[in-house]
């Protein structure tokens, strides 16, 4: 979305598809009032993307998956792609082409990434490993809350070759030779080793600290304790103040 100036008479907001008229998605009460006090430019947002039910991702809150599920429930109910395109103004090829989405994924990383705002080309790459290392990723994608083509990418660089969907045709990533590719497969086998050993430690880590800052938080109602602190070490007092009032860890 860019920032642009327009002139707006009051036929200029109308259906897409005419030359120089725009969908007016929001703020009609605005405009509105603009052309009462005869204001001839406003700034707007103009956008020139065609992939969603709305321009505004603010109003639009589906996934991917959820539009997928709906559009196909429709069809299933007798709907046809033309009336759907129709209806939410998109081209029916889009429609007829969204049908087979979610073919080749695994049941459970359907139900990881259903709510997830994860773009068609992310999901084409999870196509390209196999079950279990499409569960992975989407696991790895949820953790960092990135559900990018470029992650989903560099996830796919990182997989080994018995993991791949065709494992017998080589991988070609533009730029990188094969033994950079070798070496990034190695590294990322590494580092999502690592992230599993912390993600098993986390919640244990947090119910200690969680149980140690209740402690804490007794410790300091003591008067006698805290007294004692303020005289011999108030700066350690300051500190587990701070601690005691943390809300979360």
């Amino acid at each position: 979305m860019v920032n642009h100036f327009r002139h707006y008479p009051r036929h200029a907001f109308s259906w897409k598809g005419a030359k120089g008229t725009y969908l007016l998605l929001d703020g009609h009460l605005r405009l509105k009032a603009l052309q009462e006090l005869e204001r001839p430019t406003a700034p707007c947002l103009v956008s020139t993307d065609d992939d969603a039910f709305t321009y505004n991702d603010k109003v639009n809150r589906l996934s991917l998956i959820q539009e997928h599920r709906m559009i196909m429930k429709a069809l299933e109910g007798g709907v046809s792609e033309k009336q759907i395109a129709e209806a939410l103004d998109l081209d029916v090829r889009k429609i007829i082409q969204g049908k087979n989405l979610l073919e080749g994924l695994h049941p459970e990383v359907v139900q990881i990434l259903k709510d997830k705002p994860i773009t068609e080309r992310a999901l084409r790459i999870l196509k390209q490993v196999k079950a279990l290392r499409q569960i992975e990723m989407s696991q790895l994608m949820v953790s960092g809350n990135n559900y990018t083509f470029a992650y989903a990418r560099a996830l796919l660089v990182g997989t080994a070759r018995d993991q791949l969907a065709k494992p017998e045709e080589p991988k070609r990533v533009k730029g990188l030779s094969a033994e950079e590719i070798a070496r990034m497969e190695r590294e990322m086998e590494s580092l999502e080793r690592d992230f599993r050993v912390f993600q098993d430690q986390f919640g244990q880590n947090t119910l200690h600290l969680g149980a140690a800052q209740r402690y804490l938080r007794r410790l300091l109602d003591n008067t006698k304790v805290k007294r004692f602190l303020q005289q011999r070490h108030p700066e350690i007092l300051e500190e587990l103040n701070d601690i005691a009032a943390l809300e979360s860890l």
